[in-house]
């Protein structure tokens, strides 16, 4: 005997359910099951039309460890209002999950729910999903279908946890920049014009094209460098070798040993002075890393300023 197979029809909503509230979303109290098997995880509702302010949540829910989960439907296209409203719930109501129910979710509330997802605490879940009836063609039968358009993943929640870290280094760096360079445009004028940057360098002076004096900051290390990169290797590695042949007078007149990097097998050379084991998002190691970017900044500009004219005049 061959097996029959039928063919799927939509049925319009508004058909099954005149109402939202007092057709599908009582229809959902009693049939929580249907969106259970979606999501993938229990519900039990505990009341519904839940009043927050001058507003009324459709179901007011929890999940098996007893956290709130709100549900807002919509037998139409999703609209600015209810994601308002789903918002203002699940703060008031110190939800962990909301759910969107919707006929036809729109993709830019789609990206709001993304959005949502990927930036909010690990601890809250957002879910669009899509409403349909359907049966089978000459049945009378009816079934929902629910389908989930965005929900909250692992992965959602480590890349906005890396968004949130990436911002957070942007500031940090921005902050020590900006309180650095205040200070050490007290002692010299290298720092003047020289805007505060997100960045883990800044450029201070540049002795001839392509040479220039840089301050460097990391969680490992700060630093600061005579960075060789004129575009040709040749000439850069010609740069770096004339400078070391003063290598000798140079530390004598900075003070202390310098780590020379001819970097043969790049196109730039650079010659460095650097404190390790700080870190510059621990704002206890500013001080210290100020205080040695500023004096070895300074003492290394005054030795490299007057051998440069040696340089050049190759």
């Amino acid at each position: 005997m061959v097996q029959q197979i039928g063919k799927i029809e939509k049925v319009p909503l508004r058909e099954i359910w005149k109402r939202e509230d007092h057709g599908f979303t009582r229809w959902l109290a009693e049939n929580i099951d249907h969106l259970n098997r979606v999501i993938g995880f229990d519900i039990t509702v505990i009341s519904i039309e839940e009043s927050v302010g001058p507003y009324k949540v459709d179901l007011y829910c929890e999940d098996a460890q007893g956290n709130k989960v709100i549900i807002e439907n919509q037998l139409e296209k999703t609209d600015h209002s209810h994601l308002g409203q789903i918002l203002t719930y699940i703060v008031n109501l110190e939800g962990t999950t909301a759910i969107w129910i919707a006929s036809t979710p729109n993709e830019e509330h789609a990206r709001v729910i993304e959005w949502l997802n990927t930036t909010t605490p690990d601890n809250i879940s957002f879910y669009l999903i899509q409403l349909e009836a359907i049966k089978i063609a000459g049945q009378d039968i009816v079934a929902p279908l629910f389908t989930v358009i965005e929900g909250p993943s692992r992965e959602k929640k480590e890349i906005g946890a890396e968004q949130k870290e990436f911002s957070k280094r942007h500031t940090l760096t921005k902050q020590f920049w900006t309180q650095l360079l205040e200070q050490m445009s007290k002692k010299t004028k290298l720092a003047n014009n020289v805007t505060p940057s997100t960045y883990s360098w800044i450029r201070l002076w540049r002795g001839m094209t392509g040479v220039h004096l840089t301050m460097v900051i990391s969680r490992e290390y700060a630093r600061v460098e005579i960075y060789i990169t004129r575009g040709d290797k040749e000439d850069n590695k010609r740069i770096f070798d004339l400078f070391y042949q003063s290598k000798e007078q140079i530390e004598k007149e900075f003070g202390d040993s310098l780590v020379w990097e001819r970097l043969d097998e790049k196109v730039a050379s650079r010659i460095k002075y650097q404190l390790d084991g700080v870190d510059a998002f621990n704002e206890t190691d500013w001080p210290t890393m100020t205080e040695f970017l500023i004096e070895n900044t300074i003492t290394l500009h005054k030795v490299f300023a007057e051998n440069m004219r040696e340089v050049w005049g190759q």
